[in-house]
């Protein structure tokens, strides 16, 4: 198989009562999820998609949603997966950004399209049944029912082969817009085939999808899972901010996979009883998308003994691309653990500013070549091709054992619970707002911050973050704010970020600063 569209067909035949997907009150069979998957390309092509065509996926994660996903690319199209928390401004860049042809949308998201004026999708595909509100024309929205009426046979297959673009996950840009990153079937499966192989994934498993469809983690929980006929259990939104949640959601439904950011793991432990009820079933842990700070790490693993705990790392661009199994508690007295070897048929390069390699115990920057890489990037209607080998910008050293070794980020990326989060995209957010001089955002203790200098005496820190929160989804808004009457400088005359940040990080009380 080489093709993402292809995974679900085999076992639908073989175990057509299996349960593919479980999620809420819902529950979809191999064989259901496969012909829902046919119903809806066949409702996306009778609307005219095209090869190639980008449909949205606006809903909260759902067997109905990964069903949508599935026919977008059984249509030969690509899928786009769009943040329900995002605000509809932002949603409204992207959906202009990638053409969206359709959608598949909840209906109380729609309504917010239409509030906010969103256009440019030929066709709505609402997901529950609701009077839908005026769009303008020539938009056509289509009752859920008209879907699940449809063919359930296999459409005619997409011509398109594994190179073609299968998915575009937009990630937060550099220049405070939205930026798309397209993975085509061959780079997905490269990884998602690697993670079950490393784990001896089977339909006997139980993997708990825990991260959102448009975050890269989510690729493993869908395409590892159903390549092999595992059950995909789904964490709702709601269980993911708490702890206890999670917790009973792993009892409760035997999950024996999990993969998600370190943030979920010490959520659980810290107010979920993770540690006092334990979780006898998981067998597995990957976790990846930010540090895992070794003291929660070896409380962790303390906690479920039985379970093989691994590191997977890689920015969007290139999904995973190196790994590390861990053989045991790292020691108490480690201050970081390894990100691993080159994974999933990558080759890792250490290069140094003049692109030459580095020799072990340097720092260089870590560039990818090999199948997980991205296609490129899609900008406005223009593809631009992945560089290759492709610079991730992460700064990694090898020690003499082989084992790669994270020191931080070239530029001034941050990863905020997971989620990649660019200061240039929230700087624009906050200075755009008529009361802000200059500002800068860093992160503190896995929380965004944003220092501010006002352009007047009238500006508040709450109409601040209100004025964030219509541009940026929620994970992006700075959660402490400080203004201050000015800046240090560099001799160049820049912003001293460096004196900046510690100097508002150790305040306490001070006059200007809120």
């Amino acid at each position: 198989m080489n093709r993402l569209d292809q995974l679900v067909g085999p076992w639908a035949e073989r175990d057509p009562r299996r349960a593919a997907v479980v999620g809420g009150d819902e529950t979809l069979t191999f064989q259901e999820l496969d012909q829902l998957a046919n119903r809806f390309a066949r409702a996306f092509l009778r609307g005219g998609l095209q090869p190639g065509d980008r449909v949205g996926i606006h809903l909260p994660r759902s067997g109905r949603g990964l069903a949508a996903i599935l026919g977008a690319l059984r249509a030969g199209g690509a899928y786009v997966p769009l943040d329900p928390s995002s605000p509809p401004a932002r949603v409204g860049l992207i959906a202009k950004d990638c053409a969206l042809r359709q959608v598949v949308i909840s209906p109380a998201l729609l309504a917010q399209w239409a509030a906010a004026g969103v256009t440019g999708p030929e066709h709505y595909y609402l997901s529950q049944p609701a009077s839908a509100p005026a769009l303008p024309a020539p938009s056509l929205v289509h009752a859920f029912e008209e879907v699940l009426g449809g063919d359930p046979s296999p459409p005619p297959a997409p011509a398109g082969g594994p190179d073609e673009l299968a998915y575009i996950l937009y990630t937060s840009g550099s220049t405070g817009t939205p930026k798309g990153v397209m993975h085509s079937h061959r780079s997905a499966l490269a990884f998602t085939e690697w993670a079950a192989d490393c784990i001896q994934l089977s339909p006997a498993d139980r993997v708990a999808s825990v991260a959102p469809f448009h975050f890269d983690l989510s690729t493993f929980d869908l395409w590892s899972s159903l390549s092999r006929g595992a059950t995909v259990v789904i964490v709702d939104e709601g269980m993911v901010v708490s702890g206890r949640a999670m917790v009973d959601r792993i009892r409760s439904q035997g999950i024996t996979v999990w993969y998600s950011v370190p943030s979920a793991i010490v959520l659980m432990m810290e107010n979920g009883g993770l540690e006092e009820l334990g979780l006898p079933t998981l067998r597995v842990v990957y976790f990846a998308g930010e540090v895992f700070p070794v003291k929660h790490l070896r409380r962790a693993m303390a906690a479920i003994p039985q379970a093989r705990f691994h590191n997977l790392f890689g920015p969007t661009e290139t999904n995973v691309c190196t790994a590390y199994a861990l053989p045991g508690p790292p020691p108490a007295e480690a201050t970081a653990i390894p990100i691993g070897t080159a994974s999933c048929g990558d080759v890792a390069l250490l290069l140094d500013e003049a692109g030459k390699p580095v020799r072990d115990g340097e720092v260089g920057e870590l560039f990818i070549e090999g199948p997980t890489v991205m296609l490129g990037y899609w900008d406005g209607g223009r593809r631009t091709p992945a560089r290759h080998p492709y610079p991730t910008g992460d700064l990694v050293s090898r020690r003499a054992d082989g084992q790669l070794m994270y020191h931080g980020r070239r530029d001034h990326m941050l990863k905020i619970h997971g989620f990649r989060v660019e200061p240039g995209e929230v700087e624009a957010a906050v200075l755009s707002h008529p009361g802000v001089r200059e500002a800068i955002v860093f992160a503190h203790e896995q929380q965004l911050w944003s220092v501010v200098v006002p352009a007047g005496p009238e500006l508040s820190v709450m109409d601040l973050k209100r004025h964030c929160a219509a541009r940026l989804p929620r994970y992006m808004i700075p959660g402490t704010i400080r203004l201050v009457e000015d800046f240090p400088r560099t001799s160049s005359g820049k912003i001293d970020r460096i004196r900046t940040r510690a100097a508002v990080t150790t305040a306490s009380g001070t006059s200007g600063v809120q």
